[in-house]
């Protein structure tokens, strides 16, 4: 992310400074005490990624959301700091009528990492896991795919409001695409979420998270007449 790739402007506020802060600790640890360049424009750029006006759920709020989780399950990744990173590039670049989005998403964090002073095998790491948000099926023994893809999907095991609400964004984020067309995609994805073995591959994700998750699925799926 060179000057020239920056966007114009950089969001403000607490939130925002705080998220800064938690790019600069992730990279910095990520390089391993390896010099680079000052991490604060690569967040900036990040953060205008996240803000864009098409965004209603993959919004910073989601962001901040996936990070928390990844606080929350760092203790069974192999690299926090490599997760942590990776959950900033998954929805960095994010346009509904694509379906390329991880991949160029992940394109990018090898194109910004590697001139951020990130070491090779930790960008390379990164962008596995930003490709691994397609499916979210971690093989077995992934543990930074654990917790990634769990982080991602622990808005399934919200509260009902707030389960309705994320609903909802989805919804409008695909507002181009007509109401019989959306609800036959929609319910297909729930289906076959539901069809997984198992949504959440981390014990935490499973105590926790599993139950609620497949209720609000088959709820939504009700909803939706399917």
């Amino acid at each position: 992310m060179t000057d020239s790739s920056r966007a114009n402007g950089a969001p403000g506020g607490g939130r925002d400074d705080s998220l800064r802060e938690r790019w600069r600790t992730a990279l910095v640890g990520a390089r391993a005490g390896a010099p680079g360049p000052d991490p604060l424009p690569y967040a900036d750029n990040l953060l205008a990624r996240w803000a864009e006006p098409q965004r209603r759920y993959h919004t910073t709020a989601h962001l901040v959301a996936v990070l928390d989780h990844v606080d929350t399950l760092a203790g069974y990744a192999a690299d926090p700091d490599a997760v942590r990173l990776a959950a900033w590039f998954h929805d960095a670049v994010y346009r509904p009528d694509r379906s390329e989005n991880e991949e160029r998403s992940a394109a990018l964090a090898e194109r910004a990492l590697a001139e951020a002073g990130v070491p090779d095998g930790v960008t390379a790491e990164v962008a596995r896991l930003v490709r691994l948000t397609v499916a979210h099926d971690p093989a077995d023994g992934d543990s930074d795919g654990e917790v990634l893809c769990d982080a991602d999907l622990a808005i399934l095991a919200a509260p009902p409001g707030q389960y309705a609400a994320y609903a909802a964004q989805v919804r409008e984020e695909y507002g181009f695409v007509p109401d019989d067309a959306f609800q036959e995609g929609r319910a297909t994805v729930l289906r076959q979420l539901l069809g997984l073995p198992r949504l959440f591959r981390t014990p935490y994700g499973a105590e926790h998270w599993e139950p609620r998750a497949r209720q609000n699925l088959m709820t939504e799926l009700e909803l939706l007449g399917h």
